[in-house]
């Protein structure tokens, strides 16, 4: 085998085989109108017989763009985080762009400098974080950000361009729901402290109760886990007969948890008391019984995020704060039938 074998084809090679000079393939491939059709088709033949791929290090040379975009995310294992990502990398390969995701246990102001770091040196565009806790918009805010960055998942208040669904909407979409199912008052299970999206779910909720004219009870906390609803839903248990008939878990799989305590405490659902969730998983349909819940337009998140980015990008839109909010959608399901007190029962 010999060396011009071993090596893949250049533009020359192709230029060679179809009988035109190197500019003219450089043409085709930049889909110059100025090429007669038969040639085209000569150089696009060449093209597949050689297996020939265009250099994307030689193009960004000439073109200075790379088509490359970053991503920096944290917590992929949770269901937001990973279809938030899954979303990005959908929406940047429709408009023809490849993505470079940096993965992190935890988003401070070092880790996130060595990402935007490395993902400078790979030659980004841009990059979008997602960073739903405080402490990870604190830090992004700290930092100096050589190329256009858009934050996902941030939640209200942040000062850098973002796009988030609105988390205080979807929460007075569920307690509006289940106070109009007739329950006097609403019970939460909210998220971490640290989760901005979690604060502004139990901004919604409380607001709502407020609003109706209701004292909203305390709030349990919970990690986002099952386990953590579990442990909840023990808790929650103990207040049934006493003013609990309706519960709003800050997301689903956290419900999962309440709902299989208040099932081993002899608790029925939505008889005894109604359950409510938070993102629509996709087994959240097939929860026992099938889940109320808020869904989260994830892929509409993709799209913006990505289209904001690239407007920065080409200057379309100025680098001053951009913010845009995606309403969410209240799906209801047999954990909240109407709600119908039976006698003797506590006031709430």
């Amino acid at each position: 085998m010999t060396h011009s074998q071993l090596r893949p084809p250049t533009m020359a090679d192709v230029a060679r085989l179809a009988g035109v000079s190197h500019q003219t393939v450089s043409r085709v491939l930049g889909d110059h109108p100025n090429v007669r059709d038969e040639t085209r088709a000569r150089v696009q033949r060449a093209i597949e017989e050689m297996g020939y791929r265009r250099n994307s290090s030689a193009r960004a040379l000439v073109t200075r763009r790379t088509r490359t975009l970053g991503v920096v995310a944290s917590n992929t294992t949770l269901y937001g985080p990973a279809s938030t990502l899954f979303a990005l990398e959908e929406a940047a390969r429709a408009e023809g762009y490849l993505v470079s995701t940096v993965s992190l246990r935890k988003l401070t102001v070092e880790t996130l400098s060595e990402a935007l770091d490395h993902l400078s040196e790979g030659g980004v565009e841009g990059v979008i974080a997602i960073a739903p806790q405080r402490s990870a918009v604190e830090a992004l805010a700290e930092l100096r950000r050589p190329f256009p960055v858009v934050a996902v998942g941030t939640g209200s208040g942040v000062e850098i361009p973002s796009v988030n669904v609105d988390q205080h909407l979807g929460a007075r979409l569920v307690t509006g729901h289940l106070l109009a199912a007739g329950h006097r008052k609403v019970w939460h299970l909210a998220g971490p402290e640290d989760w901005q999206e979690a604060a502004d779910r139990t901004v919604g909720w409380r607001a709502t109760l407020e609003e109706a004219g209701v004292e909203p009870p305390m709030p349990l906390r919970g990690d986002w886990s099952p386990l953590s609803g579990y442990r909840a839903g023990q808790e929650l248990a103990g207040w049934v007969g006493r003013g609990l008939t309706a519960v709003f878990v800050a997301n689903d799989q956290m419900a999962l948890g309440v709902l299989r305590a208040l099932r081993e405490a002899g608790v029925r659902t939505p008889q005894d008391v109604a359950v409510a969730g938070f993102d629509d998983i996709p087994e959240s349909e097939f929860f026992a019984p099938p889940l109320t819940t808020v869904r989260q337009d994830f892929s509409t998140v993709g799209t913006r995020s990505i289209a904001l980015l690239l407007d920065l990008i080409e200057g379309r839109t100025p680098s001053g704060t951009s913010q845009i909010a995606i309403e969410p959608q209240l799906v209801v399901r047999a954990s909240t039938f109407p709600y119908h007190p039976q006698p003797g029962t506590a006031p709430g």
